[in-house]
C-alpha cells in the first residue's frame, strides 16, 4: 500500500508539469530530500513529463574550449580562474582552422550543436571577430547549430553575435543568488542574469545552467530552478561538481548518485518543456548510473569538457542504444 501512495504523489507532481503549472515548493523539497528506495518511481514520474517534450530522442552537444586559462575572474569551481593553480594549458583564443576542426569533430560524434567556449570575464572585440569569423564558415559549410559561451557581453556584441549565425548563448547562473558571493566576487549574479537576458533580445536562443555541489542547501537547488523557469531558458545544463585540485573547492565532495538522479527529475518538473542536460562532471558523480540520467534529461555533451575529461564518446553511443533512445541528429 505504501509502494501505492509513494508512486500517486510523485504522479501527482508529474501532472502538474504537464500541465504546465509550477510544484511547490514542499513538493520540491519533497522530490530531493525522497528515499532511495522511491527514485525509480521519481524517475518514472519524470520520464513521462520528458518523454511528452522529447519523446526518446537525445539530443548532443560537443564542447571546444577555445581559450583556456589567463581569466582575471575567481571563481572557486574552475581551474582557469585567476585563484587556481591547477596545471591546465593556458593559450589564447583558438584560430579560425582549429574551430573549424573542431567543428567537424562534432559532426564525427554526432552532436548537434558545437559549443566554443572561452575563459575570461568577456570577450574583446578581436576576440569576437574571430569567433564571428569562424562561425560564418562554419554554418556555410556544415550542419551544425553553433552554441557560443564567452563571458558577459557588453555594447553591440550579442548583436554581432547574432548576425553571424549563432543559434544560442550559454551563461550559467551556477549556483543561487544567496550562494553567489561565497562563489565568486569579481561579477555578481545579476549580471548573469542582464546576459541572458541581452541574448534573448537579439534572438539567440538563451542556455542557463547550474553547478550542483557547491554549499548550496536543497532549497538553494530548487530556487535554482525557479529562476531558470522564471528566465524561460530554452537550454539547462546540469553540471555536478568535478573538484579539482588547485581550486578553492577542491576539498568539496562528490554529489551522490541517487542525490544526482533527484535533481535531475526535480529540474524536469520545475522546467517541463525545456532541454535538460545531464553535463560536466556527470561521469564522476553519477558514476555507473549514468543511463538513468535520460529518463529525466534529454540532452548530453559527449567528449571532454573544458579542463576535465569525459568518457569515450562511443560509450555514450551505446547507453543510448541500449536505452533504446535515438540521437536526435542536428538537434538545438
Amino acid at each position: 500500500m505504501k509502494t501505492i501512495t509513494v508512486d500517486l504523489k510523485w504522479q501527482s507532481i508529474a501532472q502538474k508539469a504537464l500541465h504546465g503549472e509550477c510544484i511547490t515548493l514542499e513538493e520540491g523539497l519533497a522530490v530531493l530530500e525522497a528515499d532511495n528506495d522511491e527514485v525509480l518511481l521519481l524517475l518514472q514520474a519524470a520520464f513521462q513529463v520528458r518523454k511528452h517534450f522529447y519523446g526518446k530522442k537525445v539530443k548532443l552537444n560537443m564542447i571546444i574550449n577555445a581559450k583556456s586559462g589567463l581569466c582575471p575572474e575567481d571563481c572557486g569551481y574552475c581551474s582557469q580562474s585567476i585563484v587556481s593553480t591547477a596545471p591546465v594549458a593556458k593559450y589564447t583564443l583558438l584560430d579560425k582552422d582549429t574551430l573549424l576542426a573542431g567543428a567537424r569533430e562534432a559532426l564525427v560524434r554526432k552532436a548537434g550543436t558545437y559549443c566554443i567556449v572561452a575563459a575570461g570575464k568577456g570577450p574583446t572585440d578581436k576576440e569576437l571577430d574571430q569567433v564571428v569569423d569562424a562561425v560564418k564558415e562554419i554554418r556555410e559549410m556544415m550542419p551544425l547549430k553553433i552554441c557560443a559561451c564567452l563571458g558577459i557581453l557588453k555594447g553591440d556584441q550579442a548583436e554581432r553575435l547574432a548576425e553571424a549565425g549563432v543559434h544560442r548563448y550559454n551563461h550559467n547562473l551556477n549556483t543561487s543568488k544567496a550562494n553567489y558571493a561565497s562563489i565568486t566576487t569579481t561579477h555578481t549574479y545579476d549580471q548573469r542574469v542582464e546576459t541572458v537576458d541581452k541574448v534573448k533580445t537579439q534572438g539567440m536562443s538563451p542556455c542557463s545552467g547550474v553547478i550542483i555541489g557547491m554549499g548550496e542547501s536543497d532549497q538553494e537547488i530548487v530556487e535554482m530552478a525557479y529562476a531558470l523557469r522564471e528566465l524561460d531558458v530554452d537550454s539547462i545544463p546540469i553540471n555536478f561538481l568535478n573538484a579539482i585540485p588547485g581550486t578553492p573547492l577542491e576539498h568539496a565532495g562528490r554529489t551522490p548518485s541517487m542525490k544526482a538522479l533527484k535533481v535531475l527529475a526535480l529540474f524536469r518538473f520545475i522546467c517541463p518543456s525545456k532541454e535538460i542536460r545531464v553535463a560536466g562532471g556527470r561521469e564522476v558523480n553519477l558514476r555507473s548510473l549514468q543511463p538513468l540520467s535520460l529518463y529525466a534529461a534529454n540532452s548530453l555533451f559527449v567528449g571532454d569538457y573544458l579542463t576535465t575529461a569525459g568518457q569515450d564518446v562511443s560509450a555514450d553511443h551505446q547507453i543510448i542504444e541500449d536505452l533504446g533512445f535515438e540521437i536526435e541528429l542536428n538537434a538545438l
